[in-house]
């Protein structure tokens, strides 16, 4: 026996569909109506994000933050804005900080952080506030491979001046455990060269600038940004400086009468442990100029930002520009990076005790 209509079975019937409050009534099914249409649009639709960078601006950090602020919001669903603020302080590690355990973790503020960050942790350093394996690692352009430059009028020509100089060349540098500390210290542990470290710089314009003016000889810095912006391109027409070696991996095409210092440490024999240690303290190199969101993002954003990061890095106008500015793109996944972050903090105790006892301060 067929059941009879019921009240509102008949009302849809001659009605159709009809709101009754936050609810709409299609035919026996109920859907939220107000309630729908807001969970439909995108969460970051009329929204800003911020891109928190620990650097002063002008430097390959800066550089690569603001392509990416320009290009990322293009593949997140709802187009939000993307703008970039400078947080230096601690070579970076203060933006670290900031991302790690003050920012709210809405997905609304990321950061790009320095490369160093899980040599730091794991060196014990006491500044650190943060965990590499619990941030959420979104994406890096590039490589960050690193050299030493000396002004061309000092008497270092190469590490073996160095080696065998009565006083070592003193080297600008921002924090204690900035980039240049990090180069001095490898180069000790592997060859047994010096460098005296003058630290409390800003940022590297500000180190660079105290080369110019004479008060250091000497800093590390990302070989992308040597060769691609200033003072760098004018001081090259004027053969102001002199390249001793970088860490990459082969000779770089921009700079090939250069050791690297793998053919350093051949030459000079450096043994197979002090080889290992300066393989951990090189890892910042992998990390470039990594893109980090806080503990605690929600999954799908995180999955948003990633995907928006992967898309940029290969969208041919940024590819376009990027190669105009005659930088590299060679970009690495969030993916790729957080397995990287938690493979530097898995070593044996020995190496992390040899890391400890080079980077003490």
């Amino acid at each position: 026996m067929k059941q009879p209509f019921s009240v509102i079975s008949i009302v849809v019937l001659i009605a159709g569909p009809m709101m009754l409050g936050d609810y709409e009534w299609r035919g026996t099914s109920v859907v939220r109506g107000s309630i729908a249409e807001a969970q439909s649009a995108p969460f970051y639709q009329g929204k800003t994000i911020r891109l928190v960078v620990g650097t002063t601006t002008g430097g390959g950090y800066d550089r690569w933050a603001r392509f990416f602020a320009r290009y990322m919001p293009k593949y997140i669903p709802g187009n939000p804005d993307l703008i970039v603020q400078n947080m230096p302080g601690a070579a970076g590690m203060a933006a670290a900080n900031y991302i790690y355990s003050v920012v709210k973790p809405d997905g609304l503020t990321i950061g790009m952080t320095p490369r160093n960050m899980a040599i730091d942790q794991l060196a014990g350093v006491k500044e650190v506030s943060y965990d590499v394996r619990k941030l959420h690692w979104i994406g890096t352009p590039a490589k960050g491979f690193q050299l030493l430059y000396v002004r061309a009028d000092s008497p270092y020509k190469s590490i073996d001046d160095i080696l065998k100089a009565p006083e070592p060349p003193k080297c600008g540098n921002t924090a204690a455990d900035g980039g240049t500390y990090v180069l001095a210290k490898i180069l000790e542990v592997t060859i047994g060269a010096k460098l005296s470290i003058v630290s409390g710089y800003l940022g590297g314009n500000e180190a660079d600038l105290a080369v110019e003016k004479g008060e250091v000889a000497c800093r590390g810095t990302a070989a992308d940004s040597h060769f691609t912006r200033e003072p760098f391109l004018s001081w090259h027409k004027k053969d102001f400086d002199r390249h001793i070696f970088v860490d990459s991996p082969g000779r770089d095409p921009r700079t090939p009468d250069t050791p690297t210092l793998a053919e350093l440490m051949d030459k000079y024999k450096t043994p197979d442990n002090s080889r290992r240690v300066a393989r951990v303290l090189l890892a910042g190199a992998e990390f470039g100029w990594p893109i980090v969101a806080p503990p605690g993002i929600p999954a799908e954003r995180l999955k948003i930002l990633r995907e928006a990061y992967d898309k940029a890095a290969r969208d041919p106008e940024l590819s376009a520009e990027v190669k105009k500015q005659q930088l590299m793109l060679d970009p690495t996944s969030g993916q790729e990076l957080q397995a990287l972050a938690a493979e530097v903090m898995d070593q044996p105790p020995d190496v992390v005790r040899r890391v400890k006892s080079i980077l003490a301060k």
